[in-house]
């Protein structure tokens, strides 16, 4: 692992924040907002951390994973009230405060989106090389 700026995944965390945004403001239904908009913060955070680590994509996926799954599971105990944040509406939806087992399918299938983009685009990169 080591640092490094990387704008292409800049420009990727940036886009997917603005479709983010736009779910979270302007759909209400009971797929791509709960399911979609899940599996889509996963390749968000995934993005972001590539900006400046560059570590081998299945590790950061992993990770990504995880954090997520932990997330979901602080959701369970309602940790945004325990951290007394309840009243801070921006930091209480942004950190998330609904529990729900779906969620984890939802991780799950970002990271396979973000693998199998990532296994696709590394393959595309050696055939253009060996050329």
């Amino acid at each position: 692992m080591s640092f490094a700026f990387n704008a292409k995944y800049l420009l990727l965390t940036i886009i997917i924040f603005f479709i983010e945004v736009f779910i979270a403001l302007y759909v209400e239904d009971t797929f791509i907002r709960p399911f979609i908009g899940d599996a889509l913060v996963v390749i968000l955070i995934y993005c972001a951390v590539r900006i400046f680590l560059n570590v081998k994509y299945w590790k950061a996926a992993l990770g990504v994973f995880i954090f997520a799954c932990a997330i979901e599971i602080l959701q369970y105990f309602d940790y945004v009230k325990l951290l007394g944040l309840e009243q801070n509406r921006v930091l209480s939806v942004a950190m998330g405060r609904t529990f729900e087992w779906l969620d984890f399918a939802a991780y799950f299938a970002g990271c396979l989106i973000i693998l199998a983009f990532e296994k696709l685009f590394k393959s595309k990169e050696k055939s253009v090389s060996y050329k």
